[in-house]
């Protein structure tokens, strides 16, 4: 098993874990709907998704 040859310092080691903070999520507006939705990804809005402006699928209304 491997063993470090010197201590890391509190520093050191606080200096590499700075990376991993989350960050906030970028949302655009959809031009079709005008709803905030994560970029690059299809969202739903009142029953049809939509990718890129465009109407891609609409739920099936089961009766």
């Amino acid at each position: 098993m491997a063993h470090p040859k010197r201590k890391t310092s509190k520093s050191r080691r606080d200096k590499r874990r700075t990376h991993y903070k989350g960050t906030e999520k970028n949302l655009v507006i959809c031009p079709a709907t005008g709803e905030l939705h994560l970029p690059h990804r299809a969202h739903w809005y009142e029953g049809k998704l939509y990718y890129k402006g465009k109407v891609v699928m609409e739920k099936e209304v089961l009766a």
